[in-house]
């Protein structure tokens, strides 16, 4: 099966169309964002009920934001991690610690803007737990799994191509980040390099973060504790 990815600019968001037999979609973006998704589906001759699914990777405000918009303009469900639904389903907004003096910085300057920006709520029709899900029903050769670290709730998309959807597993924009790198927000450090280890033992060859280009997963083996294959 030939599998295209699509990225989607949403201001300093990316989130990803991946097409196969169907059509899955990656993050709903920041609030307000919804007309980005209409000129990708104009620019690629994509119908929005050709959507099969939403996975959000995780439930930060700037993944969540427009998730309802574009799941009452697709009719498509939500698949999102048990420990984070209700961010989505109760409009939160919690915001993760910065890992190092530069995340400090700029986490508390985004929490200044917090209180201005409203999620609009949504359900979740698929709550994903430890076992993840397949997405095979929904036309995409591939996973979703979870990857807890940058938040309890994380998930990845893992394709069998290699090529992984990570979220905020890893950056690769300025301001933060000047290379592909670990996040500089995190809940919990050391159970994120975790799980990028899980993660590049199921042979990742492209990393898709939310942040910034992707990059070739070999660039985090030494960052995570792995030896060069």
């Amino acid at each position: 099966m030939e599998i295209e990815i699509h990225p989607v600019q949403m201001g300093f968001d990316c989130g990803y169309l991946i097409r196969g037999d169907g059509i899955v979609m990656i993050d709903g973006g920041a609030p307000g964002q919804i007309n980005a998704f209409k000129k990708a589906f104009k620019l690629l001759s994509i119908k929005p009920e050709d959507i099969r699914l939403i996975v959000i990777t995780h439930g930060h405000w700037d993944h969540i934001g427009s998730a309802r918009d574009i799941k009452e303009m697709a009719g498509a469900p939500i698949a999102m991690h048990e420990h984070e639904k209700e961010w989505l389903e109760k409009s939160l907004k919690p915001m993760p610690p910065g890992v190092n003096v530069w995340g400090r910085i700029l986490g508390r300057t985004i929490g200044l803007l917090l209180p201005f920006i409203h999620i609009p709520a949504a359900k979740v029709d698929i709550t994903l737990g430890r076992d993840g899900l397949s997405l095979t029903d929904y036309g995409v050769p591939g996973k979703a799994i979870w990857t807890p670290g940058h938040s309890s709730g994380s998930v990845s998309v893992l394709l069998e191509t290699g090529d992984a959807f990570v979220g905020d597993m890893a950056m690769n924009q300025f301001p933060m980040s000047i290379r592909p790198g670990l996040p500089i927000f995190a809940e919990d450090l050391p159970t994120l390099k975790e799980s990028w280890r899980r993660l590049l033992d199921q042979q990742v060859k492209t990393v898709y973060p939310a942040h910034g280009k992707p990059f070739p997963a070999e660039a985090l083996r030494t960052v995570v504790g792995l030896s060069p294959p």
